[in-house]
């Protein structure tokens, strides 16, 4: 059993323990900073976030912006107009001359293809749209379309519309096509096989024809980035299946 102190002793004792504990901490003021300091902060170092320019950025289906051909979309602008009963505008209002027009130029991967490479892409300057309107007649196609895939060419808007362009002039069309003035029910077949026998060194499997439940929508052709003709076999698998398709009127033939 311990010794029972009286209380008032207890309480001298504890007076004399308080005095020594200051007394120690005057001859001693380093020991209050040690106690209260902690370790200092990690530092850790934040990297740059990497700039998103054309050909860099990872979009699309497959990776990154460097592509391995070109599809050149062309499409049938009276099908386009009769889709919706579209009336009005520069494609669509008027007399209607417009028969294969370009709905773009897509850089494609062998699977996939990239796509918006350029968020802070600027829009397309009024000289260089009017420039196109002959064979993009649309404003928001042109627009569109340098936004969704001409960042995705690693070129300039100057040069991707000149590719553009120049990959339409390659372009043979069959007259019998192009300058039709009435209702014809075609083939995809025989479509495909018009365009090949106008421009030699057309392979099967670098074209295909698309639509719609009735009516021809496009023909797409493949081009190497130097504008050859190429196979392209994603593309040719996207093709109509139908037996027979409507090809519409040019109005002003």
């Amino acid at each position: 059993m311990g010794i029972q102190l009286p209380p008032r002793i207890k309480r001298w004792a504890s007076i004399a323990a308080t005095i020594a504990g200051l007394a120690y901490i005057a001859f001693n003021p380093d020991i209050l900073w040690q106690k209260q300091q902690t370790a200092p902060p990690v530092q850790t170092q934040n990297r740059p976030s990497r700039p998103v320019t054309p050909g860099q950025a990872k979009v699309g289906n497959s990776g990154t912006a460097g592509f391995d051909f070109y599809v050149l979309a062309l499409s049938w602008s009276p099908s386009y107009c009769a889709s919706k009963n579209r009336k009005s505008g520069l494609q669509c209002g008027g007399k209607r001359y417009y028969s294969f027009v370009v709905h773009g130029l897509w850089p494609q991967y062998e699977k996939g293809w990239p796509a918006n490479c350029d968020a802070r892409a600027r829009r397309v300057g009024r000289d260089l749209v009017n420039s196109m309107l002959d064979i993009m007649p649309g404003e928001g196609l042109i627009q569109h379309e340098w936004k969704k895939h001409g960042t995705c060419s690693g070129l300039s808007q100057k040069s991707y519309f000149a590719t553009l362009r120049a990959a339409y002039d390659k372009i043979r069309f069959p007259a019998r096509l192009r300058l039709n003035n009435r209702y014809l029910m075609v083939t995809p077949q025989s479509v495909e096989n018009s365009f090949r026998n106008e421009n030699p060194g057309l392979a099967t499997n670098a074209i295909a024809v698309t639509c719609d439940k009735r009516r021809l929508r496009e023909v797409r052709i493949c081009f190497s980035k130097n504008l050859e003709f190429r196979a392209c076999k994603q593309v040719n698998k996207n093709a109509c299946r139908r037996q027979k398709i409507v090809m519409p009127p040019v109005r002003g033939s």
